[in-house]
């Protein structure tokens, strides 16, 4: 089962300095968002909808930082800069793109363990967090296919994606 969707930068861009990564869009599935819930579920349900969704956003985060690692790890052992595909070139950029999988321990940043399947597009990001128990084949043609969707109808490859500035488009674009 998916559990939450992730897109995020992996290359430094205009503001951010080398180590940071800007989350561009998520969304978490599942009933209750049980992937927040856990040891710290009696803390939780004191905190307010503003401060539970703060502390969603900082698990997202640190999902992202923990990707972005593993792409910049994975760049640097291959050998190969992150090239910048030109607009109009998706497809390209989609068969060059290089994917992974990270296993998140319990507490690492969620109560249980969870996957996460990513897939590193230029300087974009693309995550499923998922069940550790989840058919990696399955979940990387998915993660394509989001990507591929997304990448056509959102132009994330160009200036002024529209996946910031039109999150209901995103949603629309991936499923």
């Amino acid at each position: 089962m998916v559990l939450a969707f992730v897109i995020h930068t992996v290359c430094p861009i205009g503001a951010l300095s080398s180590g940071e990564c800007r989350v561009l869009y998520s969304r978490v599935f599942g009933a209750d968002e049980a992937l927040f819930r856990g040891e710290q579920q009696q803390q939780q349900q004191r905190l307010d909808a503003g401060e539970r969704r703060l502390l969603a956003a900082e698990k997202i985060a640190v999902v992202a930082r923990q990707v972005q690692s593993a792409v910049s790890l994975r760049r640097e052992a291959s050998g190969r800069p992150p090239g910048e595909t030109p607009p109009g070139e998706e497809a390209l950029a989609l068969q060059e793109a290089d994917g992974g999988v990270l296993r998140l321990r319990d507490g690492d940043p969620f109560w249980r363990e969870v996957s996460a399947f990513w897939l590193a597009v230029n300087s974009l990001a693309l995550v499923l967090l998922c069940e550790p128990h989840e058919n990696p084949m399955l979940a990387e043609a998915t993660l394509r296919n989001l990507a591929g969707r997304c990448l056509d109808r959102l132009h994330m490859l160009a200036p002024g994606s529209e996946v910031t500035r039109k999150p209901e488009a995103t949603l629309g674009a991936s499923f």
